[in-house]
């Protein structure tokens, strides 16, 4: 006989969850150790955000990087796909802000705010040849631009539809990590990727997502922290972008242009008589 199926079950009731994250009781809320109230009265939102996924607060330079990071990610006009979804939803629906902003996230993926976990990845690859196989770091990165190239594969974090020969926010991004003693092998590791792309491909400039990615992979961050940290940047700018669209714009005021390339009109052939029995 089969055993009935628990659900996370046992006794009829479910089994509590585990988190080490945030806990309260009716006086109190901690993340992750620290009185809420006193991050309140002490500490700011990138400070919050750090210890969230880190576990740890930062110090004032990482702090400082995160800021920055946020300020950079936080929108990138009306045009770009997370903004330009969530406005045309506000467009149809002005009922639900949710919908709009949820729309405006789900619109971000490797092609489009989401290309810093991969990138992490391939800084990741390129450190693990240097370790594993003894060559150097510009070495290992002109292998996996080899490999992307017969692969057909895209290299995340490298060029932008806008800013065609650079990205103005790298430099800064990059001094600032340097100035604070972050800038490690995940920074060296994207120069030596954009160096090499250059040289195999045509020059595709470090964009905000490469930025993100040699930072992050620096600061401790897994790959998956990268999408992670965007989404909460670019939700800053989704819905200010959301919230103008809801007052200056009229309802349904968003009409795509549209060019059909299908068949032309044509008739249905007379209808078959049914066979009879």
């Amino acid at each position: 006989m089969k055993k009935p199926h628990s659900n996370g079950e046992t006794n009829g009731a479910m089994q509590g969850w585990r988190t080490a994250i945030v806990t309260s009781d009716p006086s109190n809320i901690w993340i992750r150790g620290y009185d809420t109230v006193s991050l309140m009265q002490r500490g700011s939102f990138a400070d919050v955000i750090y210890l969230l996924h880190r576990g740890e607060l930062p110090s004032p330079a990482e702090r400082r990087l995160i800021e920055a990071l946020l300020i950079g990610i936080s929108d990138h006009g009306a045009g770009a796909p997370s903004c330009a979804v969530g406005r045309m939803v506000a467009s149809s629906n002005r009922q639900s802000v949710a919908a709009a902003v949820a729309a405006g996230v789900l619109a971000i993926g490797d092609e489009h705010g989401g290309a810093g976990s991969p990138c992490m990845e391939q800084i990741a690859d390129c450190l693990d040849r240097v370790r594993e196989d003894g060559v150097t770091l510009q070495e290992a990165a002109a292998a996996v631009v080899g490999e992307a190239i017969s692969e057909k594969r895209r290299l995340a974090g490298f060029g932008h539809r806008v800013h065609h020969t650079k990205d103005p926010r790298i430099d800064f991004l990059f001094s600032l990590a340097r100035k604070a003693k972050v800038a490690g092998d995940g920074v060296k590791a994207v120069q030596a990727l954009e160096t090499e792309i250059a040289r195999q491909i045509k020059p595709l400039p470090a964009n905000i997502d490469a930025a993100l990615a040699a930072i992050l992979h620096d600061l401790g961050f897994p790959p998956s922290a990268a999408r992670f940290i965007f989404i909460i940047g670019r939700v800053a700018g989704i819905t200010a972008e959301i919230a103008e669209e809801y007052l200056r714009e009229r309802p349904m005021r968003v009409r795509i242009p549209v060019a059909y390339d299908g068949k032309s009109p044509r008739k249905l052939g007379p209808a078959k008589k049914k066979a009879k029995k």
